[in-house]
């Protein structure tokens, strides 16, 4: 056997090997959660809120915080794609290749990718100081919105970079307009990869907290205003983990913050 045949069966088993080993890692992981979290499911879990004495391991369940996970993402996703489709759509058609507003714009949105989440809480909740609001849903919709807005913006953008130049100048053409090329081929072209950017922001707004501790609050209640505090599932973790913990023995965990 040869020296690179030698090499190529040696990275091969190593890469063999790497991948059953993370494969073995999911696996615990999945068994460990199902295992210990299964005796625990129950339908009024998922269809109940908190009710008295909740923290202390009574009735109730989570209703709270999935609904309000659900209605504070949804409402971010609503405004961080109405806020970063016309950018990108500018970005690959309007503006033109190569130019330095483009590459400034891009350089920021990779930049900003990479800010903590808690900065942008601390952000959120100083807009939200300065336009009086307190802790809500909705302070909380335009903190998520600040965080996920250029995870989106780049995903979608790199998509729409991928679209052929040529299938724009044949749109222009035939007498197209910039707008009516942007929506009717370019958007077309890049649907797919728009609603994997959706899906993508949506899993990164709904798993966090940090941005969430000053500007969503907490509360058991179901949310049924913008204005009002909303639970979500991540600080649902946080308080039911909060109770074992010898300060907040006795009852004496806040039943509402904010």
């Amino acid at each position: 056997m040869d020296r690179r045949r030698l090499e190529e069966t040696l990275f091969k088993g190593l890469m063999i090997g790497a991948t059953g080993l993370i494969l073995l890692t999911l696996f615990l992981i999945l068994f460990t959660v199902v295992a210990k979290g299964l005796p625990y499911l129950n339908l009024a879990m998922i269809t109940q809120p908190p009710k008295s004495g909740y923290y202390l391991g009574r009735e109730g369940g989570i209703l709270n915080a999935i609904l309000g996970s659900l209605y504070l993402t949804g409402g971010a996703v609503f405004l961080a794609l109405a806020a970063s489709l016309p950018v990108v759509l500018y970005l690959n058609v309007v503006a033109r290749k190569g130019s330095y507003s483009a590459y400034l714009t891009r350089f920021a949105f990779d930049v900003l990718w990479g800010v903590p989440s808690i900065v942008y809480g601390a952000f959120g909740f100083t807009i939200m100081i300065f336009f009086g609001l307190k802790a809500s849903l909705l302070g909380g919709m335009i903190t998520v919105a600040f965080l996920i807005f250029p995870i989106m913006s780049r995903a979608m953008d790199e998509v729409m970079r991928m679209v052929p130049r040529e299938l724009l100048d044949a749109s222009y053409a035939l007498g197209a307009t910039r707008l009516e090329t942007a929506v009717r081929v370019v958007l077309r072209q890049t649907m797919p990869g728009i609603v994997t950017a959706v899906l993508l922001a949506f899993g990164r707004g709904i798993g966090d907290a940090a941005s969430l501790l000053f500007t969503a609050g907490f509360t058991d209640s179901l949310p049924s205003s913008l204005l009002q505090p909303a639970a979500t599932c991540p600080w649902r973790y946080f308080f039911s983990s909060a109770r074992r913990c010898p300060r907040f023995r006795g009852g004496h965990m806040p039943r509402r913050l904010f």
